[in-house]
């Protein structure tokens, strides 16, 4: 009979086997999981529906048939080249029957197999869970400044000089902003994002800061969790990174090069704003983009649109902005953020 192990028992296994189908398993999976489906999408829709328009023999049949020739394939391209004492967990959506056949065929040949009591479902409940608490042990502190000061820069800078670093933006895929979208990275699901910050959360130590950018409620499509949101508003530390404005625009030239190596892309990115300004300011924007005035468009929407929001937005969510630690980089380059962050970390 396959053992049962908890979401509380992760760290005791070689590997972790997701056996549901490739979609699920994009959508959300256990940190350090391995997908191996016991049915492919289609597969299992055509299962479904043999079982719902014949009959469960019928679809039995099928199910038994595929599934045993989808483990054999994967037993023969990767599980026969495991020793004898590695011991997977195997889990599916509700920790059934799909996790189960691969464990059992895996549990015959000799390996010390064990299934996730509850499957995806277990974890998915104890993630939310924990996003509901788990927040309230840290002690924040927020990298607040305006658009093109670096703090993204100063945050993974922070993270190499050994700090507690929980890059919201860089989990989201997107930067934040309007114009935020990276080139050729779709954001992941809601689910993934939720289970990439509460794994990162876990792995921190409470008695030491966790260094976070300021945030709105939303990164692009993706909601941050309301009570690691609240924490941050209500209780963060803010320090403010301060950046003249010409080295803003140096900087935000050099992180959105793809906006000026495809300038309709960037237009088609602007329209969003149209409800924003007025046609004279969207007219020139157009106007500076097509022309490729990159310093002036970049200066021009610092003053129109970025700062404006930026005040109203930090003097809303951050009530301690008042007693911020305020620091000045006089070197914008990734050099010269690992250095401020090495001085920071040492004050």
């Amino acid at each position: 009979m396959t053992a049962l192990a908890t979401v509380a028992q992760l760290d005791e296994f070689d590997e972790i086997i997701d056996v549901r189908t490739p979609p699920e398993f994009a959508e959300d999976h256990l940190p350090g999981a391995v997908n191996f489906p016991v049915l492919s999408a289609e597969e299992r829709a055509r299962v479904g529906t043999i079982y719902k328009q014949v009959s469960s023999f019928e679809a039995k049949k099928l199910g038994a048939a595929l599934i045993s020739r989808n483990i054999a394939r994967h037993i023969d391209d990767y599980f026969a080249s495991k020793p004898k004492n590695w011991r997977p967990l195997i889990y599916c959506w509700r920790g059934g029957k799909r996790s189960g056949a691969m464990a059992h065929i895996l549990n015959e040949i000799g390996w010390k197999v064990a299934r996730l009591e509850g499957g995806y479902k277990a974890y998915r409940r104890k993630v939310l869970d924990d996003l509901a608490v788990l927040p309230q042990r840290f002690n924040f502190h927020v990298v607040c400044g305006p658009t093109g000061s670096g703090k993204s820069r100063f945050l993974q800078a922070l993270a190499q000089a050994g700090g507690q670093v929980l890059d919201l933006e860089q989990l989201a895929l997107h930067r934040g902003s309007v114009l935020g979208n990276l080139p050729d990275e779709p954001q992941p699901a809601q689910k993934m994002f939720e289970s990439l910050i509460h794994a990162q959360l876990l792995h921190f130590d409470p008695t030491k800061p966790v260094y976070v950018e300021a945030e709105s409620k939303k990164i692009g499509q993706l909601r941050v969790p309301d009570a690691l949101i609240e924490q941050m508003w209500q209780k963060g530390h803010c320090v403010v990174v301060e950046v003249p404005s010409e080295q803003r625009v140096q900087l935000l030239r050099e992180e959105y090069t793809h906006f000026i190596q495809h300038p309709q892309l960037l237009l088609e990115k602007l329209d969003c704003l149209k409800a924003l300004h007025s046609k004279e300011r969207f007219d020139y924007w157009q106007t500076l983009i097509r022309a490729g005035q990159w310093d002036e468009f970049v200066q021009d929407m610092l003053i129109n649109h970025y700062d404006p929001a930026y005040h109203r937005s930090t003097l809303k969510h951050y009530p301690q902005l008042n007693q911020a630690t305020h620091i000045q980089p006089t070197d914008i380059s990734e050099q010269g953020y690992q250095l401020l962050a090495q001085q920071f970390l040492t004050k």
